[in-house]
């Protein structure tokens, strides 16, 4: 067989393939990029493992809202970077569809602005989640220039929210603060207290061992140097004649 045979015959045989239809998750975009997907990651991990005893939100990042009141998928969506609803069932879904979600929209949506989705992000998305979400919290933070604004909603309209002195901003629909720390967005508890990752609560739980370790064998040298000056406090005390027992 010619090598042009055999090319024909591979096309014959790739025209009678089938590939099965895909089955998305989300009709997004990809992340921009490798810090975007950390910062996503970190913000709902972290969520999670402070509310690992709750069942009642659903945390997701970058993950398609449907929200047409034609219940088509195929028109009105969008796809925060990070979004939180209350009141509803914790489980694994595609997306989130607004018409099968009894109608609520998320409570928190943060974005993370980049030099492609700022404007977008700042100007159409705000709109659509001051007008239509009526989303309560809305922030949103550059992790290249830090520049970090959050909105809460009044009488169905964003007011800026005023940083404390920490500069954080507080989530009323959370209960939590949110602020920058070492260039990522971070969760804050009321009394300001930073929620870790679970690497850092290993690194802490290292640390205490680490310290822990450290201080007993401390201890043991202390009681082994009494120990060895005892001994040689009862040794001097025989040479004089006295029985160290009947002190």
């Amino acid at each position: 067989m010619t090598i042009t045979q055999e090319l024909e015959s591979q096309a014959d045989i790739s025209q009678d393939v089938i590939f099965p239809p895909g089955d998305l998750f989300s009709d997004e975009p990809p992340l921009e990029s490798e810090l975007h997907l950390e910062q996503i990651t970190l913000l709902i991990q972290c969520l999670k493992w402070l509310w690992q005893d709750r069942k009642d939100f659903y945390a997701a990042g970058n993950l398609t809202i449907y929200y047409s009141p034609h219940q088509k998928k195929s028109e009105y969506f969008r796809g925060p970077d990070f979004f939180v609803v209350l009141g509803t069932e914790l489980k694994t879904r595609k997306s989130w569809v607004v018409w099968e979600e009894n109608g609520k929209y998320p409570n928190l949506i943060i974005e993370i602005l980049s030099e492609s989705t700022a404007k977008t992000d700042k100007g159409l998305k705000k709109e659509i989640y001051q007008d239509t979400f009526r989303t309560p919290d809305y922030f949103w933070y550059d992790p290249y220039i830090q520049e970090f604004t959050g909105f809460h909603l009044v009488d169905g309209k964003y007011q800026p929210l005023q940083a404390n002195a920490q500069g954080h901003l507080w989530s009323e629909q959370l209960g939590l603060y949110l602020g920058v720390d070492e260039g990522l967005l971070r969760w804050f508890t009321p009394d300001e207290k930073l929620v870790p990752t679970l690497q850092e609560i290993a690194a802490e739980a290292q640390a205490q061992t680490t310290q822990a370790q450290a201080q007993a064998a401390q201890a043991q040298a202390q009681a082994a140097q009494a120990q060895e000056k005892a001994t040689r406090l009862a040794a001097k005390l025989r040479e004089l004649n006295i029985d160290p027992d009947t002190i």
